[in-house]
């Protein structure tokens, strides 16, 4: 039973850094320069299978073979960024273009939601995991 809850909880939070890499994104999307020179390159997280232990000598193996999520890393889009003719810009090149982020606000809150509805899913999830298991405990005591 506390394995459930234990894969909800993961759930939710590598979707909660997944909704806080997407805010980033967007706060970032008009970024033309940083520090490591040029603009801003969207970041997405990247998520890998959390394993079981390997069950003691003798015992028996789990049926279970994920344990949930969890976070490997933050990689970069390698997208390449987008060019916005504005001579007038004090990041523009020779020929007038800004070098813009290549974060698409649309793309962006497609994300979010999706990312919010994962969310929900692991609350419900663990809602459900948590209700199981008062009940079981209700019976123990009839």
């Amino acid at each position: 039973m506390l394995r459930s809850f234990a894969i909800s909880a993961s759930g939710m939070t590598a979707e909660r850094l997944r909704m806080d890499t997407i805010a980033n994104n967007l706060a970032n999307a008009n970024t033309t320069r940083t520090a490591d020179g040029g603009p801003y390159r969207r970041q997405i997280p990247v998520f890998a299978a959390r394993e079981a232990a390997r069950p003691a000598s003798g015992r028996r193996a789990s049926a279970f073979t994920g344990m949930g999520v969890r976070v490997v890393g933050i990689a970069h889009d390698p997208g390449p960024p987008r060019l916005v003719y504005d001579p007038e810009h004090p990041d523009a090149d020779e020929n007038g273009y800004v070098h813009m982020p290549n974060v698409d606000v649309v793309r962006e809150m497609v994300d979010l939601i999706s990312a919010s509805r994962a969310y929900e899913a692991n609350i419900t999830s663990f809602n459900t995991a948590k209700a199981m298991a008062m009940r079981a405990l209700d019976i123990g005591r009839a």
